[in-house]
């Protein structure tokens, strides 16, 4: 039953397929943000492993609903419940129907409402997918002015040595999202006949070896594919199909041969690749600086900075150095942001997402306005991260701080060292606006519960050494109260985008406000002595200058020196 379903040769098909008209892409979303390091999610024959676990959960969901809660998936998968809990999150993060109801459930209600069983045979079948390795820049010379000096923790853990592969000297780029999407067409392409198999039904009467689809059953494609290009969300895959196309609105539509639907699919694939093949081409062979990520970072200032929109509904924001860099909800026109490669600099994001990236920066400060969906932030190195957002992932991350308003648990999962985790610390005027706008609860911050999964992400590539593969990431330990301080947002833009925040939304917790009022009551008291100290004038110059010294070497030790780049002149 695993091999794939042979392409129909019937010269009688009622459809015959049609030369695809607009292109079909993957849906990054699953395979940026639904991959989850747990080893029992990971199938050798991912065919054989769910048809049988299809129908153990479909006995035991709902009859006329078919969903699944946490408990029928943690009993079918022999995972514990809040691994299961964990997989239902996941889920609703990526999920292509905004409608299903797991999407806006409240959290207390998700066990209550499951997840429909298509999507979710569907999620636990790419999780046996392998993300492309990360690529060396072209100008490794020109990036390693710009990448601090090697870390003490390389070499730190001989026996993660194909880790340390991926950051070894060089430091390493994200693939382009040209080479991302053929690889994930290439995916698709290899294993949809099984996919397709996964969400057929046999005739009555006629056996298993006539499998059709209906057009629920192909809408569920759209979990993993979307016809629609210029930042369009994709048009239904059933108005784009010839198949299902013209359907009467009032009427069931006919189920379609399995085969049919797969040789449609397959020819509209084969198309798309030749597409981004030819655009890889004419990319490698073209004028240098030319694709979506390729920037050359050829001085370690912000004029190497780039913020470039794709054609698929992504801001890329790369190279930005030693300066500052804001963004706002109006200079935005699309859902999800990646920062790239950005170094010794404050970036600014205020404005509503649903999901955000956040790659290979080091000594960076990163505010991220409010995320709806989710965050993943990886290879980063000594940055710190603001975030408002329903869900983050932390991967591969080391000496690290994270300030979370975050409504589920932080995931923390691969090679990381030395993370910190502290409560949320700063607002900007439309900050509660937005966090309305994407779903965020202010209430439910659950940024002190860091959920740490494998050392060793299956997803990727490499091969590893025999037992590593079980050992569990660290975690992220809490800041200290007594070293928790306020992040403040200039109001560059005073009177153009008013709004009602004018404070933290999320609650502190009482050792942080306690630390805080003690911090301010001291501040005041030591003014106060300042201000009616009985000094000379030459006294008072003296101490002055140093305080002003302390302060300086404070701001350098701290890393907060960045934050006065946005007092610079562009």
């Amino acid at each position: 039953m695993s091999d794939p379903m042979e392409p129909s040769t019937s010269k009688s098909d009622p459809n015959p397929i049609i030369s695809p008209i607009t292109l079909l892409h993957p849906r990054r979303e699953p395979f940026e943000h639904g991959l989850l390091p747990i080893q029992k999610l990971i199938f050798t024959d991912p065919l054989q492993a769910l048809i049988p676990l299809k129908q153990k959960l479909a006995s035991s969901s709902s009859s006329s609903t078919h969903r699944v809660n946490s408990d029928a998936l943690a009993d079918a998968l022999q995972i514990s419940s809040e691994h299961a809990r964990l997989i239902l999150d996941t889920l609703a993060s990526v999920l292509h129907s905004e409608p299903d109801r797991l999407v806006n459930a409240h959290p207390d209600d998700v066990d209550s409402v499951g997840s429909d069983l298509s999507d979710l045979i569907l999620f636990l079948y790419i999780q046996s997918y392998k993300r492309l390795l990360p690529r060396s820049h072209k100008d490794s010379a020109a990036v390693a002015d710009v990448w601090p000096s090697t870390s003490a923790f390389d070499g730190y853990l001989s026996v993660l040595s194909p880790l340390q592969l991926v950051r070894s000297n060089t430091r390493r780029f994200m693939p382009s999202q040209a080479d991302e999407e053929a690889h994930q067409l290439s995916y698709l392409q290899k294993h949809l006949a099984n996919i397709i198999s996964l969400l057929s039904e046999p005739v009555e009467g006629e056996g298993e070896e006539s499998l059709v689809l209906t057009m629920e059953g192909f809408e569920h494609l759209g979990f993993l594919i979307q016809f629609g290009d210029k930042g369009s969300e994709g048009i239904p895959l059933s108005q784009a199909a010839p198949f299902f196309a013209n359907s009467d609105p009032d009427m069931p539509a006919v189920p379609v041969p399995a085969s049919q639907v797969l040789d449609w699919l397959l020819e509209n694939i084969a198309s798309s690749l030749e597409h981004i093949t030819d655009k890889i081409s004419a990319k490698e062979n073209g004028p240098q600086g030319g694709s979506d990520q390729d920037v050359a970072m050829a001085d370690a200032s912000s004029s190497s900075a780039r913020a470039s929109p794709s054609a698929r509904n992504c801001c890329f924001i790369e190279g930005v150095s030693k300066s500052s860099y804001v963004k706002q909800a109006s200079d935005l026109k699309h859902s999800s942001v990646k920062v790239i490669n950005c170094h010794d600099s404050v970036i600014y994001i205020l404005a509503p997402l649903r999901y955000a990236t956040i790659y290979g920066c080091s000594d960076a400060t990163i505010v991220l306005g409010a995320v709806g969906k989710a965050v993943r932030v990886e290879h980063c190195e000594r940055v710190h991260v603001i975030i408002a957002a329903k869900r983050v992932c932390i991967a591969n991350c080391r000496e690290c701080l994270f300030f979370l308003g975050v409504n589920q648990r932080p995931l923390v999962v691969g090679d990381n060292h030395k993370l910190q985790v502290a409560p949320y610390n700063t607002f900007y005027s439309q900050l509660e606006e937005h966090m309305t706008e994407v779903g965020i609860q202010a209430t439910m911050n659950r940024w002190d519960e860091p959920l740490a999964l494998g050392a060793v992400d299956p997803h990727d590539s490499l091969s590893h050494p025999a037992g590593v593969s079980d050992a569990q990431a660290e975690s992220a330990a809490q800041l200290d109260p007594d070293q928790f301080t306020n992040f403040l947002i200039p109001n560059w833009f005073e009177g153009e985008s008013a709004g009602s925040t004018k404070d933290n939304p999320f609650p502190l917790p009482d050792a942080y406000l306690k630390s805080q009022l003690r911090n301010q009551k001291n501040l005041s008291e030591i003014k106060q002595i300042l201000r009616e100290a009985p000094l000379e004038e030459n006294r008072k110059r003296e101490l002055s200058c140093a305080l002003h010294v302390y302060f300086k070497d404070w701001l350098y030790a701290s890393g907060n020196i960045r934050q006065l780049y946005c007092l610079q002149g562009d």
